[in-house]
């Protein structure tokens, strides 16, 4: 049977996260949250109360309700694929929290799986859907730099265990800066440059063990199982190149850093953490023949608006394509090429060569200009929730 009406979401997964998706799928018209699903109850109890949400319980509970038809996988990036699988296998459409998993045969497998059923699966970040991301990658293809050749980014502080008090999973396999916050810097060059042909990189890693620093067990130490600090350089298919520095090894805070370099000028974008908030995107302009010391130059802003909604962006446009038809922008396929690519730079780091990156991408979408996620598109769905 054909439904129609608002798209019904399931959370599984109510840690911290949540509560950033659940502030905006809350306020979609065409989306309704009906269940959030925890392996501790009592939280999820607690989170659907917050918000309103009418039911919670259990992940198993998430997969047998009728009413949902996507679910919001937000649990530890180890059990994405898991978790997602058996959603998938349960009949769901399938949100993920990056990355798509932790390897690639099972990543892979999830992505193949998902087209053998017919369903959707989409993976964070959707941050390159905000309206900053959408507004400079439209300015690149209308020429505003020239071809697009280079790009410089980086993420680098002392670490999240200064204010996450669990900390430690963001130092195991399958996190570190590089699968924490690489998906964001990875998945806008992506959406920017094109799939990743190769990369080379080095890494290293300042200690063996850290301490909780925040919360009921500081001070308890864990293991540091990945490179903290890492020098990426990325090569293109359509040509061009980017260098990259993700790091949990440097007391200086500097976060957001991203710069695409073309024949006509630097475009100066969005923390790819964010959906576009920040500081404006600007654009400069090459020096002219006169030029003296100290340089001063010329900037041109493209746009300083600031995002009216955040993470749910990729929910919300795969809940649009799930009614009307035609493909939604965050795919698996998307998810996985970036994977393959952050498991391209770890093997890199142990080689000390470079790698090639297997896999590749479509051409990926822009979102319409017109796109109003406070608007009720859908038959039964209301812009009053």
């Amino acid at each position: 049977m054909t439904r129609t009406g608002r798209v019904g979401v399931g959370f599984i997964g109510a840690g911290m996260i949540s509560e950033q998706y659940l502030t905006n799928l809350t306020t979609f018209p065409d989306v309704e949250v009906v269940r959030i699903g925890d392996i501790d109850t009592e939280r999820a109890a607690a989170t659907a109360a917050k918000w309103g949400i009418p039911a919670s319980g259990t992940g198993d509970e998430v997969l047998t309700d009728p009413d949902v038809e996507i679910v919001v996988n937000l649990t530890l990036p180890a059990t994405h694929v898991e978790v997602s699988t058996a959603a998938l296998r349960a009949g769901k459409h399938v949100w993920s929290e990056k990355p798509i998993g932790v390897d690639r045969a099972s990543a892979a497998g999830l992505v193949a799986l998902a087209d053998d059923l017919g369903l959707r699966l989409g993976i964070a970040p959707d941050t390159v859907l905000g309206t900053g991301w959408q507004t400079a990658r439209r300015a690149i293809e209308a020429g505003a730099i020239g071809t697009p050749l280079t790009a410089v980014t980086s993420f680098q502080w002392q670490g999240p265990d200064v204010f996450h008090p669990n900390a430690s999973f963001l130092y195991a396999k399958g996190a570190g800066p590089l699968f924490d916050m690489g998906p964001y810097y990875f998945t806008a060059l992506v959406h920017l440059l094109g799939p990743v042909a190769s990369v080379v990189a080095t890494g290293t890693r300042s200690r063996d063990t850290r301490q909780l620093v925040v919360g009921p067990n500081a001070g308890q130490e864990f293991p540091v199982e990945v490179p903290t600090h890492l020098s990426v350089l990325t090569s293109f298919e359509q040509g061009g190149n980017a260098q990259s520095l993700l790091s949990f090894d440097t007391p200086l805070f500097r976060h957001g850093v991203f710069e695409v370099n073309g024949t006509e000028g630097t475009i100066v974008l969005p923390d790819p953490n964010t959906f576009g908030g920040g500081h404006p995107i600007r654009v400069a302009r090459p020096l002219g023949a006169d030029v003296s010391f100290p340089i001063e130059q010329e900037w041109e802003t493209l746009s300083d608006e600031e995002p009216t909604v955040g993470r749910g962006l990729g929910v919300l446009d795969m809940a649009r394509a799930i009614r009307g038809g035609g493909a939604h922008i965050a795919t698996g396929e998307v998810g996985y090429h970036v994977l393959d690519t952050m498991v391209a730079v770890e093997e890199s780091v142990e080689r000390r060569a470079f790698v090639e990156v297997a896999s590749t991408v479509a051409p990926i979408a822009s979102l319409p200009e017109d796109f109003d996620p406070l608007a009720a598109t859908l038959e039964g769905a209301s812009a009053t929730v």
